[in-house]
């Protein structure tokens, strides 16, 4: 069985910017159990920094979806960040869930932490060396 979603599109493209700086889709319930598979493409670091989850161990990453999640839920994640072809293939659960209608009109999602293995740091690691001294600014993000 397989399922797309995305924020508020029928086609399963979700769009944080007006640019499209991040899109992303998903697929996946097998077997009754929640699993997924999220293909993000983020092209600017101003998405990637409002994505970016530095505070959660290990590091994590926002992902816009309408689909419901349940904290804990495993995801896996295809990451191609800025104009690099090498995409990150990453796993994580769900850490941070963004209901609809929040407060503040932020972005309906989710936050997934990666795995603590050497994918997981290996995303960290690329994602915090594309951030860079950006990593320090006070702007708000999905999920602060």
């Amino acid at each position: 069985m397989s399922d797309v979603g995305g924020l508020g599109t029928p086609t399963g493209l979700g769009t944080l910017t007006s640019t499209g700086a991040v899109t992303g889709t998903q697929r996946g319930q097998v077997g009754g159990v929640r699993s997924g598979v999220l293909s993000l493409n983020i092209r600017e670091r101003t998405a990637l920094y409002a994505a970016y989850i530095p505070w959660v161990e290990g590091g994590g990453i926002f992902i816009p979806t309408t689909r419901a999640y349940k904290l804990g839920d495993e995801v896996f994640m295809l990451l191609t960040l800025m104009d690099d072809p090498n995409r990150i293939a990453v796993q994580g659960k769900v850490a941070w869930i963004t209901p609809p209608g929040i407060q503040g009109a932020r972005a309906q999602g989710i936050g997934v932490q990666f795995t603590k293995d050497d994918t997981g740091r290996g995303a960290k690691r690329r994602i915090e060396g594309i951030l860079g001294a950006l990593l320090a600014s006070s702007r708000p993000t999905h999920t602060m």
